[in-house]
């Protein structure tokens, strides 16, 4: 299953502790990982993102769960998210794009406190254990949620939506007396303003999802053709 992981240390050495023990874990067949970064907690409540890997063809965390999370935990004090290799916090403050509910970003915002530091991370698991057991021995706070596509479709229904109401303004237009054709025609151009922009978003995400997954699966042959070397090691080692 995949899932946005959080991990929240006392101290960003402590936090690198976790990214070594999270890449020990790949390597060991427990987890996948598509992205991560380090992020810390300002004492003005701002948050500054002091380290990230992603392998999205970008090369970029804009328009992932992941980046759309981070740029989301600079709280309430608001936009001042710190930036890294062109990382922008207006493409990032998005929960639509998150797929993770806002209830969780207010868990993480909780635990997330000032001068505290969290390793944020899209991964793939089967097991909770693994990383619970690892994270925890290091100290951190383990927070997870599954990653859903939900919203997505969500806008496509509003889309849908917003058409069948431009189709029935549009017959409505050819029965309708002089006086009143014209602000019903403003209110037509309007609504297929939003429609158009909406559409764009809708075709945008669709886009980032179908080539973020392209990149998944290229990621997990790669996880299990290392996973069959070892077990093929383990195989043929003499006890």
């Amino acid at each position: 299953m995949e899932r946005m992981l959080v991990v929240v240390f006392d101290s960003e050495a402590k936090a690198y502790e976790g990214v070594a023990a999270l890449r020990q874990l790949e390597r060991e067949g427990a987890i996948t990982a598509y992205a991560g970064a380090v992020v810390a907690k300002n004492a003005d409540g701002t948050a500054s993102v002091k380290d990230f890997d992603d392998v999205g063809p970008a090369g970029s965390l804009i328009g992932t769960s992941l980046g759309s999370l981070i740029g989301l935990l600079g709280g309430p004090v608001g936009l001042a998210v710190g930036a890294v290799s062109g990382l922008t916090l207006g493409a990032l403050v998005d929960l639509d794009n998150a797929g993770i509910g806002g209830d969780f970003v207010e868990d993480v915002q909780k635990s997330l406190q000032p001068k505290k530091v969290a390793v944020v991370a899209d991964i793939e698991e089967e097991w909770t254990a693994p990383v619970d057991t690892r994270m925890e021995a290091l100290g951190g706070t383990v927070l997870r949620r599954a990653v859903s596509e939900v919203r997505r479709t969500l806008r496509e229904e509003h889309v849908a939506a917003m058409k069948a109401d431009l189709a029935q303004m549009k017959a409505e237009l050819a029965k309708t007396r002089a006086d009143h054709r014209k602000k019903l025609q403003q209110k037509i151009d309007a609504l297929q303003a939003r429609i158009d922009s909406e559409q764009k978003k809708v075709e945008e995400q669709r886009g980032a999802f179908q080539a973020r997954q392209k990149a998944k699966r290229e990621i997990l042959k790669k996880n299990a053709a290392a996973a069959g070397r070892a077990l093929k090691q383990l195989a043929d080692t003499r006890l």
